[in-house]
């Protein structure tokens, strides 16, 4: 069963879907798995085929947009601040650990591509999490980031110091595109990139390509890994995908190794979108619910 739920976060309402496995008796309180999209992404782009493989798995699972995204509050629209995002994630942990239905003892949290460095995070600090499952996960230091290009790194310096300045003067609120064709400029050049967004966005007409230019400083200067070692005890199960264009498998890796025990890596021969697709679908969901059930 899927129902429409709202919860408050910093003032502003987040709206969601919970859903509740069937047959859970009158008084039985499940383990709950919280789940947290990826880049600009909106609940209705892919969360609805794990959530529900949870549910029928025996997990409530809640599915959410972020404050600014999909039918959720805020302005402006399509400001992607990570920490912001976090704030949101435990903002859904108090509520659903309210919920008739939930053992708050029992709470894990799945993210997925840029959610997936999310739940890290969001795992380092708080406590009330027991398990957490990342999949093609942004768990990239600010140093791997900035090796990885670093005259495109310094360039992107400039960039965003004039949209800084503008918006200081005139309180303008500019904006690039998530993807685009090739020559366009967006936030994920590449075919593949555009491809695997467009095809998501089928199914999610609330979906904006686009964020603010805000959001890419502030993206910038977040670090989803670097206090990796403080996520145990609580289980971490991460899932690069080796090909993965966006995210590089080193990265990740280097990410698991800092990471402590409980932990497991799941490295699978694929690219960044196949994650989505079968069979890769069916494995990384098991794997999720493997570990949740071993876990919570």
């Amino acid at each position: 069963m899927r129902k429409d739920i709202t919860f408050t976060s910093k003032g502003l309402r987040c709206r969601g879907w919970l859903y509740v496995p069937d047959g859970l008796a009158e008084g039985q309180k499940s383990p709950t798995i919280v789940m947290a999209h990826g880049f600009s992404a909106v609940k209705e782009m892919i969360l609805p085929d794990f959530a529900g493989r949870f549910a029928a798995a025996g997990f409530v699972t809640l599915a959410f947009d972020y404050r600014y995204f999909g039918d959720s509050e805020g302005e402006p629209r399509s400001q992607l601040f990570p920490l912001e995002q976090v704030e949101d994630v435990r903002n859904a942990i108090t509520w659903v650990s309210d919920q008739p239905e939930v053992d708050p003892q029992r709470i894990g949290i799945w993210g997925t591509s840029y959610g997936g460095g999310i739940v890290v995070y969001t795992a380092t600090f708080d406590r009330r999490i027991r398990a957490v499952v990342a999949q093609v996960p942004a768990t990239i230091s600010a140093e791997f980031r900035r090796a990885l290009d670093p005259k495109g790194w310094d360039a992107r310096d400039v960039f965003y110091l004039r949209d800084r300045v503008e918006r200081y003067r005139t309180a303008a609120v500019n904006y690039m595109k998530v993807v685009a064709p090739e020559g366009e400029p967006c936030v994920f050049p590449g075919r593949e990139n555009y491809e695997g967004y467009m095809t998501s966005a089928e199914t999610s007409p609330n979906w904006r390509n686009q964020v603010t230019i805000e959001s890419l400083e502030q993206i910038r200067e977040f670090d989803s890994t670097r206090l990796i070692h403080w996520v145990a005890p609580t289980a971490l199960l991460l899932i690069p995908a080796e090909k993965d264009s966006l995210i590089p498998v080193d990265a990740v890796k280097e990410t698991y190794e800092r990471a402590r025990e409980p932990k497991a890596l799941l490295a699978l021969p694929i690219k960044h979108f196949e994650v989505y697709e079968e069979p890769w679908f069916s494995k990384v969901a098991g794997a999720a619910v493997d570990w949740f059930r071993t876990h919570l």
